[in-house]
């Protein structure tokens, strides 16, 4: 799919189930490595539970998917070069960028006639987690739920927080965040009344949600779904 924004076409594609005529939307953002097979499995995983999932390049700039060429396993001995590839293209997300995109996904997300009316979703995964917390905050009539997944989801300052309203989870991975770090994230969210939950997955390192790397964890993943298919449930339910 194609989607217009202010400084192009974004490409994309869309999940969603075979059955019924519309769903729940939910925005889903890849990590920094962007759309490959394991960020399609994630979201045709997710529309298996009965929502319409979209995944954008948000890397679109720089030309279509794939940026970069990726091995088919992302080792120890890749990620420091491949990241080092990257991070220029993180560096150039600046927060206007971010939200500028996040109104045309949305708007996108919203028109499709498989949608249905009511509030949506989004989702991260690192740095795609920092982009969902950024489109949350700046739509909060719009955005029930967000999930973040090992994302670094207090980049902005504990005082972006105080603009959420959507329901949140924060999936931390235990090398990404101190105990201290993270009470004194979860005190910002709590000051800001925000309905959440988050918390550092017990053993994981950063990526453990992404199958094809060495960060894997498979019971990291496991609670990644024990934690976020509820939350979208209640999240759009009460939309």
């Amino acid at each position: 799919m194609q989607i217009p924004t202010t400084d192009g076409l974004a490409d994309a594609f869309a999940a969603y189930p075979d059955h019924g005529e519309q769903h729940p939307g939910v925005l889903m953002n890849p990590d920094a490595f962007g759309i490959r097979p394991v960020i399609r499995d994630l979201a045709a995983e997710l529309a298996g539970h009965g929502y319409y999932v979209l995944v954008p390049n948000f890397f679109y700039r720089e030309g279509p998917t794939p940026i970069i060429d990726l091995p088919g396993h992302i080792g120890e001995a890749d990620r420091s070069a491949l990241v080092a590839r990257l991070m220029p293209l993180i560096k150039e997300l600046t927060p206007e960028r971010v939200l500028s995109d996040a109104d045309a996904y949305l708007g996108f997300l919203t028109a499709q006639p498989e949608v249905g009316a009511g509030p949506v979703a989004v989702t991260g995964y690192c740095i795609g987690g920092l982009l969902a917390t950024r489109t949350a905050a700046a739509h909060p009539g719009q955005v029930a739920a967000l999930a973040a997944f090992h994302a670094p989801v207090a980049a902005d300052g504990p005082e972006s927080l105080l603009r959420l309203t959507a329901d949140v989870h924060f999936g931390h991975a235990a090398t990404d965040i101190t105990p201290e770090a993270l009470g004194e994230l979860n005190q910002s969210l709590e000051a800001a009344g925000v309905t959440y939950t988050s918390e550092i997955y017990p053993g994981t390192v950063h990526g453990f949600t992404m199958p094809d790397t060495d960060a894997f964890d498979p019971a990291g993943l496991r609670l990644h779904w024990d934690r976020l298919l509820p939350l979208l449930s209640r999240a759009l339910a009460k939309g």
